[in-house]
């Protein structure tokens, strides 16, 4: 087979992909879509759950605190490249939606130039500062050791972490969804490999579990760059989308900044959750125990959470591109897919904490005493976990749109104007308890705030995206260069 036939046959099925995000079933789009990123968002979440498992089983409650503590500055570091991948993505889709490709490779490049100016700057504060910054978050004397050890490991290899998971989603957008899972997966199972060895064989503790995490990082990385490197790829990276643009960083940055200020201010409540425990807690003990449930929970929680966002990512790139395509009501109709199974996946872990905790408990090997905190205080936690469900899919159904600033505003809702407050009022009422309650309270406020935006602007949208919108049924198809 030659080179000219190979082309030839791969631009047949680009053209296969974008007719089906324009015309396919709804449903089967989604399951498509939808399938490889819930897959992959959750082989995202296990790299630090399974982290957390293994150091359980090896070295204790300290590790498990220390390791949840790490959590509010990977986070904050993991926002920006949260930022350039939700936008590029996005923009992405939205550009392939209107065929205008050559700028959807512009995007590319201008990511892939914002990403390094932000982790060389970001990661050499954050490993100047490392200690100032634990202390800040929460940490004791207990854990600190801990948590250094880790993130002096893991920082510096961030720069591979944003490169797998932003140019994943874009890989996403731009029509591989089954690619950009198998990517995800080689990093996963390369990470739990290398856990098992680093930690049980070479008996490395938590510096064994950062190697692994690291080093996984770096493959899926580099799997994910060669599919952007090759000219076969819809869009890939060229010497003319490598031309720093500030329109092109500014459609990035204001499209991307919802999810952003999501993860920017969900590592500010981490930051006072820890630090609520430290300050209400009467015995050193007491605090160690509720940060390490906090890390339990967190990890139990992200995988449910993980799993409603892959099934909004999945949704995304069909919003985006029949949004460019004229048809809103296509759009309308994947947001209503989605929205039923993220709700029906949070019931689920709602019965599952209240009625047999243990299941997601046991498996980290806490001691007795942490193993009981867990068990009430997931019960808690979790109570407002269906309206999470119609939060998430909301704020992805909005960037979908390129509506960013609505995306941002129930992002950030759930966090300032609910959480927040919450957790600065109520432990001052029930101690620690406050902590857990202000949770499920924030969560079930912040999904009705959600509802309510949606019945308000759906109207509006079928309005003003719909006053042309073409039929449903293919006449033509366009072939993409």
């Amino acid at each position: 087979m030659n080179k000219a036939t190979t082309e030839e046959e791969q631009r047949k099925k680009d053209v296969e992909r974008l007719h089906a995000l324009e015309y396919g079933a709804i449903p089967s789009l989604l399951f498509k879509y939808a399938l490889p990123a819930v897959i992959g968002t959750v082989v995202n979440a296990l790299y630090n759950v399974v982290d957390r498992i293994f150091i359980g089983q090896a070295a204790g409650d300290l590790a498990i605190a220390g390791l949840g503590v790490t959590f509010p500055i990977l986070l904050f570091l993991i926002a920006f490249g949260m930022l350039i991948g939700s936008g590029a993505s996005v923009r992405v889709s939205i550009l392939m939606g209107r065929k205008e490709l050559h700028k959807a490779e512009q995007i590319l490049g201008n990511a892939l130039i914002l990403t390094f100016v932000f982790n060389v700057v970001l990661c050499t504060l954050a490993l100047i500062f490392l200690e100032p910054l634990l202390r800040l978050f929460g940490a004791g004397d207990a854990i600190i050791p801990y948590a250094k050890t880790y993130l002096y490991i893991v920082i510096p290899f961030n720069l591979f972490s944003d490169l797998s998971f932003s140019f994943n989603a874009v890989m996403r957008a731009s029509g591989y969804p089954t690619k950009a899972m198998i990517s995800m997966l080689i990093g996963a199972l390369t990470n739990v490999v290398l856990d098992a060895l680093f930690i049980f064989v070479f008996d490395w503790g938590i510096a064994g579990a950062a190697w692994a995490t690291s080093i996984a990082m770096v493959i899926a990385a580099c799997y994910v760059m060669s599919h952007f490197l090759d000219k076969r790829s819809i869009v890939h990276f060229t010497k003319n989308g490598m031309k720093p643009s500030r329109h092109m960083i500014g459609q990035i940055i204001s499209i991307g900044v919802a999810p952003f200020a999501m993860a920017i201010v969900g590592a500010v409540v981490s930051m006072v959750i820890n630090r609520s425990f430290a300050q209400y807690g009467t015995t050193e003990s007491e605090v160690v125990s509720a940060m390490a449930a906090y890390a339990i929970i967190l990890g139990i929680t992200q995988l449910f959470i993980q799993f409603m966002l892959g099934v909004s990512m999945g949704m995304q790139p069909i919003v985006g591109f029949n949004l460019g395509a004229g048809k809103i009501e296509r759009s309308i109709k994947a947001y209503k897919c989605a929205l039923l199974v993220n709700v029906s996946v949070a019931v689920l872990g709602l019965l599952i904490a209240l009625l047999k905790p243990s299941i997601f408990v046991d498996i980290f090997n806490p001691g007795p005493e942490l193993a009981h905190l867990t068990y009430t205080a997931i019960g808690i936690v979790l109570l407002g976990f269906p309206l999470v469900g119609c939060q998430l899919t909301s704020v992805q159904f909005f960037q979908g749109l390129g509506h960013s600033g609505k995306a941002m505003f129930i992002s950030v809702t759930r966090q300032l104007i609910y959480l927040l407050p919450g957790l600065l009022i109520l432990p001052i009422f029930y101690g620690i308890k406050g902590v857990w309650i202000a949770m499920p309270l924030s969560d079930a406020l912040s999904g009705l705030t959600a509802i309510g935006m949606i019945l308000f602007f759906i109207p509006r949208f079928r309005k003003r995206y719909g006053k042309k919108e073409p039929s449903d049924q293919p006449h033509h198809t366009t072939e993409t260069k």
